[in-house]
């Protein structure tokens, strides 16, 4: 097991494989590095692959302090940093998104491409209100019927039931305090941040999206040739962004439909390579 040191705690993370560009994934809210197995056992007998467990998730410690978009985007640009990689293509899900486009600002010459897998924005207006509000909301409904619910409708019908109670179980064993300071952090960054995050985007873009969060707060599934407002937002802060819709997956894409990733994922990567 890899440890990187940083101020506070210490960040666990996996490093295989040899050749570029390097691929590193961050994983999604009240998830872990495992989430991407498929993809690294796909990609690391050509390259580098890393995944780390983001604080307080998986085997890293995390005080509640410390959990946030910002912290968790510098500690994967701390990442690339020790690992002393040439530039990188990062690879975000969900919660993951945010983290891959938070270390490209912080560190954009070490990030070769971005690619952000069910990604979406679910908090707007002002920041503070926002975050606030998702507190206020955790508190009257509870955090373990929130996580339940959250989690509950991101896969499919027919969905492996051994895989969809993992990943709920792993999600309910969040703390609480963890999970209800990191949510509502999100959603003040995804009002506070994400329109610049993504205006600032200046390498190749990946969107591979298989779901949408409606304005009635429900996640439906996509098919083929749709769009959403989270992907028009994608399309307008970054108008050669390569947006690919996989239909017939959950939230968890690369899960779902690992070949499909994997395939999008090489095409991109080889898109990357040919344009440096």
């Amino acid at each position: 097991m890899s440890y990187l040191e940083l101020q506070g705690t210490r960040l666990f993370y996996e490093r295989q494989g040899e050749g570029n560009p390097p691929l590193v994934f961050a994983h999604g809210f009240a998830c872990a590095h495992d989430d991407w197995r498929v993809q690294v056992d796909f990609f690391r007998p050509r390259q580098v692959v890393a995944a780390c467990d983001l604080r307080g998730h998986g085997a890293s410690p995390g005080d509640p302090a410390q959990c946030d978009i910002e912290t968790y985007g510098a500690d994967v640009s701390a990442l690339l940093h020790a690992l002393n990689l040439p530039p990188a293509v990062l690879i975000g899900h969900s919660m993951g998104c945010r983290v891959v486009l938070q270390a490209y600002l912080d560190a954009p010459q070490r990030v070769a491409g971005l690619v952000l897998v069910d990604g979406s924005r679910v908090g707007t207006g002002d920041p503070q209100a926002a975050e606030e509000a998702m507190r206020q909301h955790i508190h009257t409904v509870g955090y373990a019927t929130m996580m339940q619910a959250f989690f509950a409708d991101m896969f499919l019908e027919g969905s492996d039931p051994s895989v969809k109670e993992q990943i709920v179980n792993r999600a309910l064993s969040l703390p609480e305090a963890i999970g209800t300071a990191l949510f509502s952090r999100l959603i003040r960054w995804d009002a506070q941040y994400m329109d610049a995050a993504l205006s600032q985007v200046a390498v190749p873009l990946l969107a591979i999206q298989s779901t949408y969060i409606n304005p009635e707060r429900v996640r439906v599934h996509l098919q083929a040739g749709a769009t959403t407002p989270w992907l028009e937002l994608v399309r307008h802060h970054v108008p050669t962004a390569r947006i690919e819709v996989v239909s017939g997956a959950g939230h968890f894409t690369m899960l779902d439909k690992p070949q499909a990733v994997n395939q999008l994922l090489a095409s991109f990567v080889a898109s990357v390579c040919h344009s440096v």
